[in-house]
């Protein structure tokens, strides 16, 4: 139920970006969800791709500093509402979330979100026991 999540840290500066993308696309490395925190001199990429080992390989490789998350991806009901019902169990669970970022999947008519938490595998019980369809990681890596 766990995905990897890889997590690039970068200079905030013309071409970076740019830089990252090619290095995965020279590997034919498929971006399937991306986020991007930033300040005024560094940022965090966060991706989850199709093959995560590789990826970090090639960015590693390329210079950049990587590291590798597990992240959580559920399926949510893509109407008013259904990330807050999510949110609810979790809160109830007292389950803190550290951050999420939200993608659009071709294999689901829901909203999909990927959670960072920070007892993973409570959450996951806790949202599977309230009904909440936790992706495998196989699954987000094939969207």
């Amino acid at each position: 139920m766990r995905v990897k999540q890889i997590s690039v840290f970068l200079e905030n500066r013309p071409g970076r970006l740019h830089e990252v993308t090619s290095a995965l696309a020279e590997q034919n490395i498929n971006i399937r969800a991306l986020s991007i925190a930033d300040t005024t001199e560094f940022g965090i990429l966060r991706l989850i791709v199709d093959r995560p080992t590789d990826a970090a390989a090639a960015l590693q490789h390329r210079g950049f500093t990587v590291s590798e998350t597990d992240v959580i991806g559920v399926e949510i009901p893509d109407k008013p509402g259904g990330l807050a019902g999510v949110l609810k169990h979790m809160a109830d669970a007292k389950i803190n979330i550290e951050y999420l970022y939200a993608f659009l999947g071709k294999a689901s008519i829901d909203a999909l979100v990927l959670f960072r938490v920070d007892d993973m595998d409570r959450a996951v019980k806790v949202l599977q026991d309230n009904g909440v369809r936790v992706l495998r990681a196989e699954e987000m890596y094939r969207l």
